[in-house]
């Protein structure tokens, strides 16, 4: 009899202990996965946080808040933000015609200087005139479109006219890169800059013209927006090689497919801009 009680006892507890063992790793499977994917996710979400954050330090452009709260510091690091911004600019970014920084929006007004064989001739550009305009044109010369470019319509009594560019990939990126038309403000008269254009609607893209003479007036009535106007160097514009006259202008296409090459073949005696410049 108590040996049948203490087999009877010994089963029961046998049978007790493995029922709790199956419970346990059943609390532990249940709570262990929820803490995991919690530990993960923080990570995959701060990761991405301390990537961008290195980038702007080695950059000469972010310091230059911290100078101009502290005078001492401002002379250091005015020279570098200056060269580093202007790194930034340039023929590099002419292959993208949407690429930011041939998208920016130009001052109020500014100044372009134009090198040329022949001399130097200077632009002021005013932005309320014609603000599609002056943008395109301050774009193109910040990022040096028309270094080599050459003027390619050149007709006594009328205008001088320039904007294709030398390289044939160039002028492919830009070929149908146009702006908005802006309202005509200014007269075509004697020294007014304004960009050439089909008879389409929202057509201007880089060509533009130097007008000789002020009788252009015409030109207001179809559209053709002055943007700004040479105030030095318009007897430099004046002596722009004219015997081609109309010809070169009639070879557009070829000259878009061909660039410099084309022109410097069958045009040599072209002028041509050396270097064209944003200056003070």
């Amino acid at each position: 009899m108590t040996r049948l009680l203490t087999s009877t006892l010994v089963v029961a507890a046998l049978l007790l202990a493995c029922s709790k063992e199956p419970a346990a790793p059943k609390v532990k499977a249940a709570t262990k996965p929820p803490a995991a994917p919690a530990t993960t996710a923080k990570p995959a979400q701060d990761a991405p946080k301390p990537e961008p954050k290195p980038e702007p330090k080695p950059a000469p452009a972010e310091p230059t808040p911290a100078p101009a709260q502290t005078p001492p510091a401002e002379p250091a690091s005015t020279p570098a933000t200056a060269s580093s911004e202007d790194s930034m600019y340039g023929p590099q970014n002419l292959l993208d015609a949407k690429n930011p920084k041939v998208n920016e929006k130009a001052p109020d007004t500014f100044k372009a200087k134009f090198e040329t064989g022949k001399g130097s001739f200077v632009i002021e550009v005013t932005r309320a005139w014609s603000p599609n305009g002056a943008d395109r044109f301050y774009n193109l010369v910040h990022n040096g479109f028309f270094d080599g470019v050459k003027f390619f319509r050149v007709v006594d009594g009328f205008m001088v006219q320039f904007g294709i560019h030398g390289d044939p990939k160039v002028s492919a990126a830009w070929r149908n890169a146009t702006i908005k038309d802006d309202p005509v403000t200014q007269k075509n008269v004697r020294g007014m800059v304004t960009f050439a254009k089909t008879g389409a609607p929202n057509s201007r893209s880089t060509q533009l013209f130097i007008n000789f003479v002020d009788r252009n007036t015409f030109l207001d009535s179809q559209g053709f927006s002055p943007f700004g106007k040479v105030i030095e160097g318009m007897d430099v514009v004046d002596k722009l090689y004219k015997a081609y006259g109309e010809t070169p202008s009639q070879a557009q296409m070829q000259i878009q497919m061909e660039g410099n090459a084309f022109l410097e073949k069958n045009f040599p005696e072209l002028d041509s801009i050396t270097k064209a410049t944003i200056v003070p």
